[in-house]
């Protein structure tokens, strides 16, 4: 990331607005993901950072239709015959900004490297593929980088009750 990334990281110009979301783990033939690095828009969370695709969830819409729609408008993605499992949820309260509970809802959807060549980026600056390891060297947003760490390393976590 440049100086100007950087600086736009940790001092936003601009209101942001933060929503419902619905995201893609797009997972490569088992072993790596798929991911958009983002726009240099002031406008949104994270500019110039590698993250997941999916996003806002339009009133009315569940999380399922939402996501559907984002990868068709961002990838030309059509999921309806691809195994589209939640994997993850993150609730984030944003009482702070005299906001609410906001949700960021991970699915998992397993691609093939053959289907990489049907996708069309319609959405972020370029779209790369990269192991879970390679990826999280990189500048990845910070919720998207927790839930691409959590799904490179399940097989390693465990929980207490």
């Amino acid at each position: 990331m440049n100086e100007t990334g950087a600086r736009r990281y940790l001092e936003p110009h601009g209101p942001l607005t933060a929503s419902n979301a619905a995201v893609a783990l797009l997972v490569v033939d088992s072993t790596d993901y798929l991911v958009q690095l983002r726009d240099s828009k002031p406008t949104i969370f994270f500019p110039d950072h590698w993250g997941c695709f999916g996003g806002a969830v339009d009133q009315g819409e569940t999380n399922e239709v939402c996501l559907a729609r984002e990868l068709r408008e961002e990838l030309s993605l059509d999921i309806a015959e691809l195994p589209c499992r939640l994997f993850t949820t993150f609730t984030f309260d944003f009482a702070f900004a005299a906001g609410g509970t906001i949700h960021r809802a991970y699915y998992e959807i397993p691609v093939t490297r053959q289907m990489l060549d049907r996708l069309q980026l319609g959405e972020g600056r370029a779209m790369g593929v990269f192991s879970g390891p390679d990826l999280l060297a990189k500048c990845v947003t910070p919720y998207d980088r927790f839930a691409i760490w959590l799904h490179c390393y399940r097989a390693e976590i465990t929980t207490s009750d």
